[in-house]
């Protein structure tokens, strides 16, 4: 399955606004220029036209609604949306336009108040920088207190999962998440298996035991999340704590857990941890030299993405689509 094609050809059927809030970076000025040119969304600068013409000469900026925040300054209704949403923790009118000056939080409050469908940032800002303003003001989707990431891995000649193509979650953002929050990732990443790649999940928790096989805490925390996942969510189908190889071979899986509505045939990943979600999608990456999609973000109540600061122009253009098709829905 050529997952990126699928993604791009889903984002050209609705063309979403998408902002970009670090117009001073030359990645992100040439993903722009080409997610435009492509159809993939209608994109939004935050930054200097002259500026960033001075950055990259020979850039296109037609088509590009190119926004400079401190010529422009703030609206007010910005600033009055973002002082009801923080007046609790004590930030006057001025702090707030003062705080909305930062790209992140104004573009953040652009997807919060509906003038844009989502934003792709993090090219130049740490993750923590991108998130804060994120989780301040466009906040958690109903029923999802908890922000997530996946990866859509894509293993070349491989017949597990769909066609080689598997989810994995959550590899870059809950270091030790609890039952309750593996609960809602596993949740977040079946709801992405299905907008994004238009794939039916089927969940695997996984542990180092399968069905009781070994006695741990760790075990149980798994266990528990997934009872809590079918009660959250009924009709998805999800099974664990089950081993990796009990999950995704379905010979496996038939003798580990027979009856299983997932073993065998799981194309969806929730690792107990980050270290074990990290360690695992960068080992299948290298060793059977998959394309790892991602990292996505999930649980937000509009689309927000977070880039590697490592990323390239390619890497940017795809999310840029990723986020357009989250806006789809």
């Amino acid at each position: 399955m050529n997952v990126t094609a699928k993604i791009w050809e889903k984002a050209k059927t609705q063309k979403k606004v998408i902002v970009l809030p670090e117009g001073d970076d030359p990645r992100i000025v040439k993903a722009g220029e080409f997610a435009t040119k492509e159809g993939l969304a209608e994109i939004v600068i935050l930054g200097n036209e002259a500026e960033i013409k001075a950055l990259v000469p020979d850039i296109d900026l037609t088509g590009i609604k190119v926004l400079d925040i401190k010529a422009n300054g703030v609206p007010q209704n910005y600033v009055e949306a973002f002082y009801e949403l923080r007046k609790k923790k004590g930030i006057t009118m001025e702090e707030a336009e003062k705080t909305l000056q930062n790209p992140l939080y104004y573009g953040s409050m652009m997807v919060k108040l509906g003038d844009v469908d989502g934003m792709v940032g993090g090219a130049k800002n740490t993750t923590g920088d991108l998130l804060r303003p994120a989780l301040q003001i466009v906040k958690t989707a109903p029923g999802l207190n908890v922000v997530s990431s996946t990866f859509v891995m894509n293993v070349p000649n491989c017949e597990l999962g769909v066609e080689g193509v598997l989810l994995f979650a959550d590899c870059a953002v809950n270091p030790n998440p609890t039952a309750e929050e593996l609960a809602v990732i596993a949740i977040s990443t079946a709801n992405t298996a299905k907008t994004l790649i238009g794939i039916e999940p089927k969940v695997a928790m996984l542990s180092f035991s399968t069905k009781g096989s070994a006695k741990h805490e760790y075990v149980d925390k798994v266990a528990e999340a997934t009872r809590l996942v079918k009660e959250k969510a009924p009709d998805l189908l999800v099974d664990g704590e089950i081993q990796a190889d009990a999950a995704m071979v379905p010979s496996i899986g038939q003798s580990k857990a027979p009856g299983s509505p997932v073993a065998g045939q799981a194309n969806v990943l929730v690792f107990p941890d980050l270290q074990a979600g990290n360690i695992g999608y960068k080992l299948v990456q290298r060793l059977a030299k998959a394309e790892a999609v991602g990292p996505i973000s999930q649980g937000f109540a509009k689309p927000i993405n977070d880039l590697s600061r490592g990323c390239s122009v390619e890497d940017v253009i795809n999310v840029i689509a990723i986020t357009a098709v989250q806006a789809i829905g």
